[in-house]
């Protein structure tokens, strides 16, 4: 990393690199200094515990979470938006065979804890489940779109944690391309259904 950068971000993108990696309990606050090049006692100036430094790195993740949603919220389809979700999902596919989802990775590690810092993680995903609900609703799914969000998000973090488990990228490029099928299927019926609903009043109102 270069020496130039504030020593506070080095920190950060260290500890976020090294917690996908090798997991926030075996990461040290040493690891973390060595990583960014910066003296261990250097590193209390900016964080006290290493939960602050797991506090930045899950505020950094949501940070780009947030920035990466927008940015596919400018797309004028719904559905387009949740394909790009699915591709971006694709992206790095050797990094998730070798270390998992860095998302879903370290809310299962901290959800088995439990408190605040679990919580916090938490958040990730369901801000991740709660903008795919949105995309769902205003597709015009209604009372499904909570579902709809739910399969998507859930069948791409099994497909995460199966790919790393048998370290296999294929596993991840067949789900997705399943997921893709399903979604321009159930898009498809969901715009077909206003035409055959007008079909059946006209057979009805001629019978």
């Amino acid at each position: 990393m270069p020496r130039k950068t504030d020593k506070r971000i080095r920190l950060i993108e260290a500890a976020k690199a090294l917690i996908h990696q090798q997991g926030f309990n075996l990461t040290t606050l040493a690891d973390i200094a060595q990583e960014a090049d910066v003296p261990l006692g250097n590193v209390y100036y900016y964080f006290k515990t290493k939960e602050a430094i797991g506090v930045a790195v899950i505020e950094k993740r949501a940070q780009e979470w947030t920035e990466r949603l927008a940015s596919w919220s400018q797309h004028g389809d719904p559905l387009t938006r949740i394909m790009a979700l699915l591709q971006y999902s694709l992206e790095d596919l050797e990094t998730t065979a070798r270390y998992g989802c860095p998302v879903g990775g370290l809310c299962q590690e901290l959800g088995k804890q439990g408190g605040p810092l679990a919580d916090l993680a938490a958040k990730l995903l369901h801000d991740m489940l709660k903008w795919s609900e949105d995309q769902f609703g205003k597709l015009g799914f209604g009372e499904k779109a909570a579902a709809y969000a739910l399969d998507l998000v859930s069948s791409i973090q099994g497909m995460f944690l199966l790919t790393h488990t048998f370290k296999d990228p294929k596993l991840a490029q067949k789900q997705a391309e399943y997921l893709q099928s399903w979604l321009e299927s159930i898009t498809s019926r969901k715009a077909e259904a206003p035409a055959k609903v007008v079909e059946m009043i006209e057979d009805e109102a001629f019978a």
